[in-house]
């Protein structure tokens, strides 16, 4: 079923009471399903918050691929490696935007790679091949921060919030790493081929406690509202970095826990 063109600017309408800024620079985690039952499915999703940011807006989306390419599988094609973090950002991450325009394009990172278009999609992606870890220096979700962007958590709560990552990576709790690097070959667009080096992530025995963000970021920082039948989180990102970095300084275990298996 197609779009409907009301129900598009109605998302839009409540993205933008929810907190998102207009014109700003967006990365969006979501739920397609909490949204309830949407014609267009994806494309609404997507057209809404494109609505809701304008031209001189840049939307931004996860397009994590540690479920096909890791230590077990180690080529991560850019054009053909899908995302496993769900229907938007894959819609997001494979939609053929009108032809002439610039479309949406895809860092270089093996296992959390990020998708964006806008004027500032060139500046969030195109280094991310440089860093050795995932959520590096050179990362959209560090150049998220410097942008002064924002963190959309759209339906889906704030525990999937892969930010956290890049600021747990400033501290390297035990958690976070894996001992050894690993040599992937990543596949570019026109399909030459790249040697990219990276640390994966590790979170065996640990569950990661994002939600905990509430407790330290202020109501102006963390703005809430409805959008459709969900709950969307719009974060501030220099607040969240400062924050939670100072945060994990005192306690490297605060925003996780203890897996303790049910048996």
């Amino acid at each position: 079923m197609a779009p409907d063109r009301q129900l598009i600017s109605q998302m839009a309408e409540q993205l933008l009471a929810a907190g998102v800024r207009p014109a700003g620079v967006l990365l969006v985690h979501s739920s397609l399903k909490s949204l309830g039952p949407l014609p267009g499915g994806p494309e609404t999703v997507v057209r809404a918050l494109l609505e809701a940011l304008g031209p001189q807006g840049t939307l931004a989306m996860p397009a994590l691929s540690y479920q096909s390419v890791g230590p077990f599988q180690r080529v991560f094609d850019v054009v053909r490696t899908p995302s496993c973090i769900g229907a938007i950002p894959e819609f997001f991450r494979t939609y053929p935007w009108d032809p002439g325009a610039p479309g949406v394009r895809r860092s270089i990172c093996p296992t959390h790679s990020v998708c964006a278009m806008g004027p500032m999609a060139e500046s969030l992606l195109s280094h991310h091949h440089l860093d050795t870890t995932p959520c590096g220096e050179h990362s959209p979700f560090r150049k998220l921060r410097d942008l002064g962007g924002q963190v959309l958590m759209l339906g889906c709560g704030l525990r999937p919030n892969t930010s956290m990552h890049a600021i747990e990576e400033l501290v390297e709790p035990e958690y976070l790493f894996l001992p050894e690097p690993v040599t992937y070959t990543a596949v570019l667009e026109q399909g030459q081929q790249r040697t990219v080096v990276c640390r994966p992530h590790n979170f065996r025995g640990w569950v990661q406690r994002y939600d905990r963000l509430a407790d330290v970021l202020s109501p102006d920082e963390l703005h809430t509202g409805p959008v459709l039948r969900a709950v969307a989180h719009v974060i501030e990102c220099p607040p969240m970095w400062d924050k939670a970095h100072k945060t994990l300084q005192h306690d490297p275990l605060f925003f996780v826990d203890r897996q303790h298996n049910q048996n």
